[in-house]
Parts: structure tokens; sequence; C-alpha cells
């Protein structure tokens, strides 16, 4: 029988590759599973996870390492300047994307520790690179206004469905993605609220204004029914004109359209209005009105207070101003 370096001699099938995959592989697929399991990650999430630390096997497999038993502390540590530098071969990472990228692979480490797969983590002592946490992007008051009015008032099932889901990710400040997958049952007229399902499917419960509540009724009575009579019978709310379920991009391209009608998307201001604009919106302008920051945690689906503390340093501006009118030493 020749090794495994030699080739099969005349007439010999040659050896099937193990098809389970190198020692590194496997122990990614069963992160992986367990991130999906237990951890309840959305697919979106799942499938970052999955870019950054298939990028970090290939670059140990280049140190010759292929078991992550034989990782040290020095190759997660080379791997973090790979990623500043693209000296992997890959893409250079700004801090921002190479934080997430060290991140996803001290995770699988601590796992792999925790599991007895692993006799010690060699990225315990390796630390993401530090991230300028940047404020988010808010429209004005008056800028939601123009974005809501764009849409027009016409009574065309697409003009319908867009104002209404402009309305709701405003009201909300629901993500696209739980947007675009609310169902009828998750509306509750009666109560004022509706439910969505953040990461991991967590649910909440959040109230919806009486605009977003009109929007709504007008869009489910005289606009849903004619895209939904070209479909299947698709259970989510927001429907496109095959009256099938409408795409995160297809919402995306909405917003945008209506920001371009606003005015709002001109290059040279450097603005870009995203659907996460209008959840940044969303949080700062209740703060901004006096609502606890707990209470705007609950309804964003956060799981720390502490993300959610980072708009309460957006309403500076206005604290500012109601200092600058209201102490009687603010002015010479």
């Amino acid at each position: 029988m020749p090794s495994s370096s030699e080739p099969p001699a005349p007439g010999e099938a040659p050896e099937e590759p193990d098809p389970r995959g190198s020692a590194g592989e496997r122990a990614l697929r069963g992160y992986l599973a367990h991130l999906r399991v237990e951890r309840g990650l959305s697919p979106n999430t799942l499938a970052a996870y999955e870019r950054d630390l298939s990028r970090y096997l290939a670059f140990l497999a280049t140190r010759g390492i292929i078991d992550p038993a034989g990782v040290g502390e020095g190759d997660v540590a080379a791997f973090l300047e790979a990623l500043r530098t693209g000296a992997d071969g890959g893409r250079a990472l700004a801090p921002a994307s190479a934080s997430r990228t060290v991140t996803a692979v001290r995770g699988w480490h601590r796992f792999l520790h925790d599991e007895g797969t692993t006799a010690f983590d060699p990225s315990a002592a390796v630390r993401p690179p530090q991230v300028g946490r940047r404020l988010p992007k808010a429209l004005t008051i008056e800028e939601v206004s123009r974005l809501l009015e764009s849409v027009g008032h016409e009574d065309t099932p697409e003009a319908l469905r867009d104002r209404a889901l402009l309305e709701v990710l405003y009201a909300t400040g629901a993500r696209i993605s739980e947007a675009v997958s609310l169902i009828v049952d998750d509306l509750d007229p009666q109560a004022g609220c509706l439910r969505l399902f953040g990461k991991g499917r967590k649910e909440r419960i959040v109230p919806v204004g009486q605009h977003a509540w009109r929007a709504l009724e007008a869009y489910l009575v005289r606009g849903r029914p004619a895209l939904a009579s070209k479909g299947q019978g698709a259970a989510e709310i927001f429907l496109n004109t095959r009256g099938r379920p409408l795409s995160r991009q297809s919402a995306w391209t909405v917003l945008q359209r209506s920001a371009a009608r606003a005015g709002l998307g001109d290059p040279s201001e450097q603005r870009r209005v995203s659907p996460h604009t209008l959840r940044h919106s969303f949080a700062t302008h209740l703060l901004a009105g006096g609502a606890d920051v707990r209470v705007v945690q609950e309804m964003l689906g956060h799981a720390s207070v502490t993300t959610t503390q980072i708009y309460t340093r957006v309403t500076v501006d206005h604290l500012r101003e109601v200092y600058a009118t209201s102490h009687p030493r603010a002015r010479g």
C-alpha cells in the first residue's frame, strides 16, 4: 500500500480525500452550528462569521497550521496585522471591519477552548483594534417630514405601500429586515402596537403613531389586495408588484428614491439616507423629546442599554440650544 504522499500504483484507485475536511474546517462547522442553533444568529450574521473565519483558516494554512490546536498567540496577532495591511492577499480592512473579524476569531477560539477542543485560548491576549465610535447620522424632524411627504398622495398600490413602509420605519425604529418580515397577524390596531422579531428572533412589542396607522390602513385596504392578487398568498404585509414579499433591497430602493425626491441624497452633502438612518432618527427624536433611554432601548430591541446610550450623545446640540435660550447667563 503506497503512502499518502506517493502516487497510486497503476490500476489502483486514488485515495478519496477526507470528506470532513481539515480539523480547522470541522471546528468551523461546529462553531457555526453552535451560533445558529444555540445562539439563534440570523443567516446574514452567520454568513459574516463564516466569511471572516474562512479568511482566518486560509491565513493559518499559509503558516502550515490546519489544526486549531496548533495556533499560538503570535499567529492570531499576525492575522490582525494581515487584516490591516492585506499581507495575506486579502483586502486591507478599515479598523471597524478588522475589529469585527478579530472578534469573530476570538469567539471561535473561546468556544473551542470551552468545548475542550484546544488546551488554551491563543486569542485571549489579542485585542481588536480600537474603533472611534461615530455618532449615528440622524435626519432632523423637518427632513423626516420632507422624506415622508416625498412619496406623494397618489392612490396607486405602490405609492400606498411606499408611504406605509416609510411611516412604519420611522414610527417604530424597526430594522429593514424586521419591517419587510411583518405579517398581518403582527398588527394590533386596538392596542396601537405591532410585533417585531429582531436578532435571534427576539420578539418585542412597539407602539405605532396615528400617522403610521393611517398609512398602514390605507395600504392594507386599497393597496395590498391589488398586489396580493398577482401572487400566491404571501403572508407578509409589504409586497412587490408580483405579489411576492418585498425584499430588503427593494425596500432600500424605495427609501433612496424618496430621499432623492426630498433632496436628501445630494452627494455633495456626503449624506446617504439608509433604512438605518430612519432608525437613528427615531431614537434621536425620542430622546430629544424626553424619552427615557431604557424605554428607547426596549423599542429598538437592544440587548444592552450601552448600545442605546450612543444616541444620547446625538442630542448634545439640542441641549446646547435649550441652555442658550433658557439660562440667564448663557449669552454675553
